[in-house]
Parts: C-alpha cells; structure tokens; sequence
C-alpha cells in the first residue's frame, strides 16, 4: 500500500477514536454512546489495516483486533439489544 494510504489509515483510526471517546464519554444516552461504538468500529478496522499493511504496526493490529471485538459487544448492548441505561426497566410502585 501507498505511503499516503497508510498514512490515511493510521490518521482516520487515531481521529475517529478520540472523536468516538468522546461521545461515549459525555454520557448523552444509549444511542449516542451506541453510535460512539459504531465509530470505534471504523477506528478499529482503519488500524488493523494499517497495522498488518505497515512493517511495524503489528502490535496495534493485534490490539486493535480486540478492541474491535469490544466495540461489537458496545454496539449491541447499546444499540441492537435496544436496553436503555437511562430508564428503569421496571418501576416500583411507591406506597
């Protein structure tokens, strides 16, 4: 791969990670930390490409492997499962 290709992995994942941090760290709600795992997917796949593509990335490819599986469990307890933390699942009636 290109220099500039690599070069666009290795930014684009370090981008979308910190902007993917962010959203999952305001604690706006379910969706958005949802959608914040959805963009640490992409992080993730950027740098596990370009960790196997670069000659001495392959420490962040592995990592980033894990990190992708992670991301997958966040997308699905915040978005697929459709369990929002923000409201009781039942509420106790008050006497």
């Amino acid at each position: 791969m290109s220099e500039t290709g690599l070069a666009f992995l290795q930014w684009y994942g370090a981008g979308a990670g910190l902007l993917a941090a962010l959203m999952v760290s305001l604690n706006l709600g379910a969706k958005v930390s949802g959608w914040g795992f959805v963009v640490f997917l992409t992080s993730s796949i950027a740098l596990v490409a370009w960790g196997f593509l670069n000659d001495e990335g392959q420490a962040v490819g592995y990592q980033n492997i894990g990190l992708f599986a992670i991301n997958v469990l966040g997308v699905y307890r915040y978005l697929i499962a459709g369990r929002d933390e923000d409201t009781p699942e039942t509420e106790e009636p008050t006497a």
